[in-house]
């Protein structure tokens, strides 16, 4: 492996076990590495600190061990069976009720810049960095040796949405059971790996809010939190999202669930939507798709947020429950809260928090790696 040198210092932060490097870290390279290539990495006084994937980006190195080893067959092998184990203390695999669940969740898992996500017998791998992407080859035999007989088939996206099969043959929409609701997964055409499985818990509660309320599901996709309301029991349900495969695809859910009798799929601008049918809903559940991905958008993602949410408080009857989320990353929960509460103001309602949300347990965050924590949301009262 080629060698990185950090400036004297700028070791503090790898011993305490944060898996990133910035750029500004870097002393020299005396051979500058390739776009997601493995490199040691030493400290000022040439003590070997971690090894880890370079990035010609701000993010310079995502640590992949805090000590001198390989990132071969085995470590990719120990890392998943460890994932693994760790969905099975959870009660998720092998579960009648469940066939859907994340195996491996990036820095959480100790593998930055990789998610597999698992679709009753097909894993879907989602590489978000060049290193990963480069040693797909080594993934897919560690996961066939973890998995065995029970995997059917590997599918590989990448961030620019491009995809393959590279063990197997699947097919879509596939479907899988959540909570023993039955939802069709597309990872081919469809968002991230094809299903939200971060909202698991959160679509649970909301079942548990949505008895006899009239219910507006803004972002819908494929209608994850319709099939759980309705089962709830939810007077009438509307699904709105822009995206009409997506709609389609929702309508196709709850039809599976036989609860289409209080549905209504809408292909819709949120926006435009919500802002012609005030005073409509008693509860309205506002999970959009990440406003940022870039700390230069964050700004432009606060505005949205605010924007979105006033708008829902304003719109809802009196009494009503809000479920609102952010999954942009580089919004932290603090800001996210103080924006709500920018929205509130704007809105004039008085507006309690009932609870605050998070991702669940198969999407776990190293305690070195606040920023894993990506899932925020809260269940406001707006009276």
């Amino acid at each position: 492996m080629k060698t990185v040198k950090l400036k004297r210092g700028k070791e503090k932060l790898l011993q305490r076990r944060h898996p990133w490097i910035f750029s500004g870290a870097l002393a020299f390279q005396e051979e500058k590495p390739e776009n997601g290539e493995l490199v040691q990495v030493f400290d000022f006084r040439d003590r070997l600190l971690a090894v880890g994937h370079y990035y010609n980006s701000s993010i310079a190195i995502r640590i992949l061990r805090f000590d001198e080893g390989l990132i071969d067959l085995a470590f990719f092998t120990g890392k998943i069976r460890k994932a693994l184990e760790l969905r099975k203390a959870l009660g998720l695999v092998q579960n009648e009720e469940n066939s859907v669940y994340r195996l491996v969740n990036a820095e959480g898992d100790g593998l930055p810049g990789l998610v597999v996500d698992w679709y009753n017998g097909v894993a879907v791998i989602s590489t978000s960095s060049a290193g990963m992407k480069l040693q797909e080859d080594l993934i897919v035999s560690a996961l066939k040796e973890v998995l065995g007989e029970s995997l059917k088939a590997i599918y590989s996206r990448d961030e620019e949405k491009k995809g393959k099969y590279l063990f197997g043959k699947g097919s879509t929409p596939h479907p899988v059971r959540e909570y023993g609701h039955t939802f069709l997964v597309d990872w081919e055409a469809g968002q991230k790996t094809g299903f939200f499985i971060d909202q698991r818990e959160n679509r649970k509660k909301a079942a548990a809010y949505a008895r006899d309320r009239k219910v507006l599901n803004a972002f819908s996709y494929t209608g994850g939190f319709s099939v759980y309301a309705l089962h709830g029991g939810a007077a009438q349900l509307d699904s709105v999202d822009s995206s009409g495969p997506a709609i389609d695809l929702a309508i196709k859910n709850v039809e599976l669930n036989k609860l289409a009798e209080n549905h209504r799929g809408i292909e819709a601008d949120v926006f435009d939507y919500m802002k012609d049918h005030k005073n409509e809903y008693d509860m309205i559940i506002a999970d959009p798709p990440a406003f940022a991905r870039s700390i230069s958008r964050r700004h432009n993602a606060v505005i949205g947020y605010k924007r979105l949410n006033a708008l829902a408080m304003s719109s809802i009857r009196a009494g009503g429950i809000l479920f609102t989320f952010s999954c942009s990353q580089v919004v932290d929960t603090r800001l996210f809260e103080d924006t709500i509460r920018a929205a509130a103001i704007e809105s004039g309602r008085n507006i309690q928090v009932l609870e605050r949300l998070s991702q669940p347990a198969d999407h776990p965050v190293s305690i070195y790696h606040p920023e894993g924590n990506y899932l925020k949301g809260l269940i406001l009262k707006v009276d």
